[in-house]
């Protein structure tokens, strides 16, 4: 099935292509490569809380406005995660990803935590590192493209419900109770994450990682757009980098990027294609 027919926008469809392409042009964010009927539906529910009757006329507000400029950014993002997330495969990096990276690599050692959301994936790397005992100079990188999460992400405050999955001796060694329902990270953990605004689909990526964790994020793409980033992302990886995937994501065409599986969800660069 086509995946527009899952939803029918009550405005022209013509315009919503033009919708596109300006954003694209003018604030540099191109929403082409995501799954169409997701980001049409957002960008009509605030149309409709504004009473807008074309996207024309939205779209000339949101280079007026920065108000709405920001409530459309944080709308058209999803930001759904927790420490720890699928415990099994935190614990497979721990013991048999991340000691072997470190001892190649040693204290030039680069993570990258792509698309990384409130920080809860970065912050368990930094977790990790510190359970390894490995040099305080390996900082990971968090990269997002939604500048709200990142200054939430930087503040390092958590309910309950996002430490879910995380042990008790974990959660006493790295993180403070701040009140009944909230935790915050202690601070030589969050010294060990450097948080970054970048666009997956448009901003170039460094290179030489060792590791970098791109987790539920790919899945609001499209197969064109999919296949590009995980291109990029190949690139972007050493001789012997591992690239981590969230557990709904698979690489089917993993050999052609040079990557072959280590463990479900893991993919080694075993050679350069490009």
């Amino acid at each position: 099935m086509d995946e527009s027919s899952l939803y029918n926008s009550p405005y022209n469809d013509d315009d919503y292509e033009w919708l596109l392409e300006n954003i694209a042009r003018h604030f540099q964010l191109d929403l082409r490569g995501y799954k169409q009927h997701r980001v049409r539906r957002r960008i009509d529910m605030i149309m409709r809380k504004y009473s807008y009757s074309d996207y024309k006329a939205y779209f000339h507000d949101l280079t007026r406005d920065g108000k709405l400029w920001d409530e459309f950014l944080d709308k058209l993002t999803i930001n759904v995660t927790e420490f720890f997330r699928n415990p099994e495969k935190w614990s497979y990096l721990k013991k048999e990803i991340l000691p072997k990276l470190l001892k190649e690599s040693g204290s030039r050692t680069k993570i990258w935590s792509a698309g990384c959301s409130t920080g809860e994936e970065p912050y368990t790397h930094a977790i990790l590192l510190e359970e390894l005992n490995a040099p305080k100079s390996i900082k990971i990188l968090a990269t997002d493209l939604d500048k709200f999460v990142i200054e939430k992400a930087k503040k390092g405050i958590y309910t309950e419900r996002s430490l879910v999955n995380v042990p008790e001796d974990i959660r006493k060694k790295y993180f403070r109770k701040v009140d009944s329902n909230n935790y915050e990270v202690l601070s030589f953990v969050k010294n060990r994450v450097v948080f970054k605004q970048h666009n997956l689909l448009m901003d170039p990526f460094e290179k030489d990682f060792d590791l970098i964790s791109c987790r539920n994020v790919v899945i609001y793409f499209d197969m064109e757009a999919k296949n590009k980033l995980y291109k990029n992302f190949a690139k972007s990886l050493r001789k012997g980098g591992v690239l981590f995937v969230g557990s709904t994501e698979r690489i089917f065409n993993y050999k052609s990027l040079g990557l072959e599986v280590v463990e479900p969800f893991f993919y080694q660069k075993v050679e350069e294609k490009y």
